[in-house]
């Protein structure tokens, strides 16, 4: 199945004109554009009278190509196939004899891009005033033939018609509109990916930071509070040794002079 859709994408049938309602008589080409030329796509097609018919069974074929001139039983589906099978996109081409058609997208038409839809006759002016049908009611009436419908959407997609008063109405054609495609863009980045667990890290990394930054500063407080307490001690010994040393030399002279007056009296 991955296969088959891969291979689908390789090619693409397109109308030129682009358009998917033709009158009787019209020269139409269609195209396989191809990635894979060696994939060797043929333009097959399916009427009310023939099944997977190739080019060459009803138009001019050179390459991936094919050129045909319409008439109302070339109405049906058209694709592209290859030679393992996978097909492109289909095309439902109407042929009418009538003298009114609808002018419409005849591949799928993006979301929120403007459609225009232009009635047209086959042998007056295509700028005649036309009503225009959606679903077989009545949508506007433009003076000029042609109607714009702006940023389309899902609700645009449907069963679309017009009538030319005098002239008569168009076959009806579907109108199918698909979403955008969704990109998804990775930013740039030149270093390795982030890691899921980065708050938790930087959390880490913070207090690592506070501590690396805190504990020099409370040990350096120490130090000074540890130096001042020392140097404070030091000096209350060295006044408390200052104080006691005149005492014990007092002492001394006191003792001599008792000595000396004890050796006068026994003389």
């Amino acid at each position: 199945m991955e296969e088959t859709s891969l291979l689908c994408l390789l090619s693409r049938l397109t109308v030129s004109p682009s358009s998917s309602q033709f009158f009787e008589g019209d020269f139409v080409s269609l195209s396989c554009e191809e990635d894979d030329s060696s994939a060797g796509w043929t333009l097959r097609r399916n009427t009310s009278t023939e099944n997977r018919t190739k080019c060459d069974q009803w138009g001019k074929s050179a390459a991936s190509s094919c050129t045909i001139i319409v008439y109302p039983s070339d109405s049906g589906v058209y694709w592209c196939e290859s030679r393992e099978g996978p097909i492109s996109n289909m095309v439902n081409l109407t042929v009418t004899g009538g003298s009114v058609i609808l002018q419409s997208p005849v591949l799928p038409v993006m979301e929120g891009d403007d459609v225009t839809l232009l009635c047209k006759t086959k042998t007056t002016p295509s700028n005649l005033p036309a009503a225009f049908y959606k679903d077989g009611s009545l949508i506007r009436k433009q003076p000029t033939g042609h109607m714009t419908i702006q940023h389309v959407s899902r609700s645009d997609e449907g069963l679309y018609k017009c009538d030319i008063s005098g002239h008569g109405e168009s076959p009806s054609s579907w109108i199918t509109v698909t979403g955008k495609p969704t990109t998804t863009v990775m930013p740039f980045t030149s270093g390795p990916t982030p890691s899921p667990d980065l708050p938790s890290l930087q959390i880490a990394f913070r207090v690592v930071l506070h501590l690396v930054v805190f504990c020099p500063y409370f040990i350096c407080t120490l130090l000074v509070v540890s130096l001042f307490r020392h140097r404070a001690k030091g000096n209350y010994l060295c006044a408390s040794n200052l104080a006691t040393q005149p005492e014990q030399g007092l002492d001394d002279e006191y003792d001599d002079v008792i000595t000396d007056v004890t050796t006068e009296h026994h003389f």
